[in-house]
């Protein structure tokens, strides 16, 4: 299922910010194929919910992959976007996703650096050992949060932003996400999803400079998204 202005899944919503739990398969800024994005049908939710006559302002200020779901902020005004994007640059965030892997770790908990270099024509980014040409240092940390039936579920803090970073880094140690086809995942998941969820953005609102913690929780209609958020209850 695909959000429109009628289901779109609102986190958060102020008159600076809109915070979306978005939906594996949604794109969040138009591309080439010429579906709607999320930032449109945002737009729309705004515009019908407080009747806004005219275009209505909506900023992207980062992205995630279209078969990833979770967390994503919009700014409403240009004064937000402009300290959003200060922010995202300088690494002023923190970010945890959630990914389900076909195979544990060796290690329950590490940090992995890797250098990444990015083939635009494939969309795909490989990951290297050591400094190479055109490459980009890329740090995340992980550790195991569960394990379920057939899968491992890893909690991932981010330290750098670099393309396809933690599907790059999780398959270069032999831990390809569910249904990521693309680094090597042995089958497809039915929706075209891979089982990649930004969990948490925590961050210092642009404008009233209040801590926010945003939580996006993940498809529980999905068999094993519903069993890791079972998990995570019980370990709470």
């Amino acid at each position: 299922m695909r959000s429109t202005p009628e289901n779109i899944d609102i986190i958060y919503e102020d008159n600076h910010l809109l915070v979306v739990n978005k939906r594996a398969g949604d794109l969040v800024q138009g591309d080439q194929t010429g579906d709607e994005p999320l930032v449109e049908i945002a737009k729309s939710y705004i515009g019908k919910k407080y009747n806004k006559p005219g275009k209505v302002f909506l900023g992207v200020v980062h992205r995630l992959d279209r078969p990833t779901s979770g967390v994503v902020v919009f700014a409403r005004t240009s004064k937000a976007l402009s300290r959003l994007n200060t922010m995202f640059q300088k690494r002023e965030t923190e970010k945890t996703y959630w990914a389900v892997v076909e195979h544990s770790p060796e290690a329950r908990q590490a940090q992995l650096t890797h250098f990444l270099v990015r083939n635009p024509k494939q969309n795909k980014s490989y990951a290297h050992p050591k400094e190479v040409a055109n490459s980009k240092k890329a740090s995340l940390s992980y550790k195991v949060l569960a394990q379920l039936k057939n899968y491992t579920a890893l909690e991932i803090e981010l330290h750098t932003g670099r393309h396809h970073q933690i599907r790059t880094q999780l398959s270069a140690i032999g831990c390809v996400i569910k249904g990521d086809l693309k680094y090597g995942a042995k089958r497809s998941n039915p929706d075209g999803s891979i089982h990649l969820h930004a969990y948490r953005l925590a961050l210092i609102h642009p404008v009233k400079k209040t801590p926010l913690d945003l939580l996006a929780i993940p498809n529980t209609a999905d068999p094993i998204w519903a069993a890791l958020i079972e998990s995570d209850k019980a370990r709470a």
